[in-house]
């Protein structure tokens, strides 16, 4: 900085850059995976793939849904009764100026909420053009997502990397603005395996990229997919058994519970079935299949 006078770049010269420079960047990017590749850095036999959400600069009060929209136009109704409510009072129990200016103070409140009701209609008109139902005033691009914190979430993007397993070195990334990672299993696996120029390829992922369509398409382009499946019952808490702990036998036709004991229907009268376990253990046979 010395040397320089002191010069220094704007707030917004390295962003400037990355906006302006975008497509050189990406081929800056993908020639330095080439190079790995070519020199017997980068193999990509193994690659994990995940994502993270990267906040906006979008409030979370800019952005809009259906049910964000709908929620809001109730809480301002109620506040315009109360605002109705509280003039009928004055106008009864005030009298002169008193009386007067309440009134138009209550009634210049009551004037700005009915106007923010107006606009959330008209922001409700226009989310039934939205694609997917969200629109976002000041980043458009940025939708709202839920985070792994309990009861929140954010306005950003869902940044999806994926990984070489034994050098670490990123192999492709992309910037969705998909809340969930279960459709983006496909397109990174395909992406890293064509930057990778190899037929066959081990990917390995978190459960919230188990989608058995998603899984058969990789395994279709050659690519091995070890995700764990994630738990869709809550029964287990419960210590009751779940779908898993029964083994389907194909040729006998029956599952068999965890105790190694077949099911029997105990089917009475039509769409009333039940099962029956002979074996006995912490759970039930609830989520017998």
């Amino acid at each position: 900085m010395w040397l320089t006078g002191r010069l220094v770049p704007d707030h917004k010269t390295i962003a400037d850059f990355r906006r302006d420079n975008g497509a050189g960047i990406r081929r800056t990017c993908a020639q330095f995976v080439e190079l790995c590749r070519r020199i017997g850095v980068l193999k990509g036999a193994c690659i994990a793939i995940d994502g993270s959400k990267f906040r906006a600069v979008n409030a979370r009060d800019r952005n809009f849904t259906k049910g964000k929209v709908a929620s809001r136009i109730a809480h301002l109704e109620a506040d315009v009764e109360r605002y109705i409510a509280e003039m009928v009072r004055v106008d009864q129990q005030e009298e002169g100026e008193v009386r007067a200016e309440k009134v138009a103070h209550l009634a210049k409140r009551y004037g700005r909420v009915r106007q923010h009701i107006q606009h959330l209609q008209a922001m409700d008109r226009a989310l039934a053009d939205a694609p997917d139902g969200q629109i976002s005033l000041t980043d458009p691009d940025a939708r709202a997502m839920a985070t792994s914190a309990r009861n929140s979430g954010m306005v950003g993007y869902n940044v999806q990397t994926a990984v070489d397993a034994e050098t670490h070195l990123i192999v492709v990334h992309d910037v969705t603005n998909q809340g969930h990672d279960r459709d983006l299993l496909v397109p990174m696996a395909l992406a890293a395996q064509e930057a990778l120029h190899r037929d066959t390829m081990h990917v390995l992922a978190d459960k919230g990229y188990f989608s058995g369509r998603q899984i058969l398409t990789c395994h279709e382009a050659g690519i091995t997919t070890t995700i764990p499946k994630p738990e869709t019952s809550g029964n287990r808490i419960k210590g009751m058994y779940v779908k898993p702990d029964f083994a389907y036998e194909a040729d006998a036709d029956v599952y068999r519970c965890p105790a190694g004991e077949a099911l029997t229907s105990t089917a009475t009268r039509p769409r009333k079935t039940g099962w029956n376990c002979a074996a006995t253990g912490p759970g039930s046979a609830a989520d017998a299949p």
